[in-house]
């Protein structure tokens, strides 16, 4: 398949919209079922050194942020949705536009689940020329782009009373997701500077370890 990017529909709902109140419920579902939550909690704790900060990318409803915080992970999160009323108080909450933030200098790894296959080409090369300038390590989750992952969401997407809003943003991110070594060819990142890790799931998760050499 094609790397294709779409608009999804929960980019146009306010976060208070019944259609966007019912995706956040069969988001937390796709995470379980693909293994995000844990994947996450196994990776980080490996990966960070002690006193390290993370920054979340794309934190959302803060469900991954306040899992990983309970697990003694140190993170902060980067959204354009309000600061979600269960955020740890210990945790900043950044309002803003990712490519745009200005404070990644304070944040040695950052880590996005199942946001990176939301930006094209172009916009992935600005932000990992602004990650290349600081950060130390990315850890990403993201949807693995392959035709069997869509037809077996379309299949398993009424079952679970999936919305509307759920089942076309689940097809469009999937056709935007990644697929080999893309993801770190994307962002920019350099083999001389960096050395990485990408697999994919049988449920579907494209994963991505990227360290900077020392």
């Amino acid at each position: 398949m094609r790397r294709e990017i779409q608009s999804e529909l929960l980019d146009s709902l306010p976060p208070d919209h019944p259609d966007a109140l019912r995706n956040r419920r069969d988001l937390h579902l796709t995470n379980h079922l693909m293994g995000n939550y844990r994947w996450f909690a196994r990776t980080l704790p490996i990966h960070v050194r002690p006193g390290e900060s993370v920054l979340e990318l794309g934190a959302g409803t803060g469900e991954m942020g306040c899992r990983l915080h309970n697990a003694g992970v140190n993170l902060d999160g980067l959204d354009l949705w309000p600061q979600p009323a269960n955020w740890p108080a210990t945790s900043e909450w950044h309002r803003d536009d990712l490519l745009k933030f200005e404070q990644y200098e304070r944040y040695p790894v950052v880590m996005g689940n199942l946001i990176f296959h939301q930006f094209r080409s172009e916009e992935l090369a600005l932000l990992g020329a602004t990650l290349n300038r600081s950060t130390r390590l990315i850890v990403a989750s993201e949807p693995v782009r392959r035709r069997f992952s869509q037809i077996a969401f379309a299949s398993i997407a009424p079952l679970a009373g999936a919305n509307r809003v759920s089942r076309h943003d689940a097809h469009v991110s999937i056709a935007a997701g990644f697929s080999s070594e893309e993801l770190p060819q994307q962002l920019g990142l350099s083999p001389v500077e960096w050395e990485w890790t990408c697999s994919s799931t049988l449920f579907g998760a494209y994963r991505m370890i990227a360290t900077r050499r020392k």
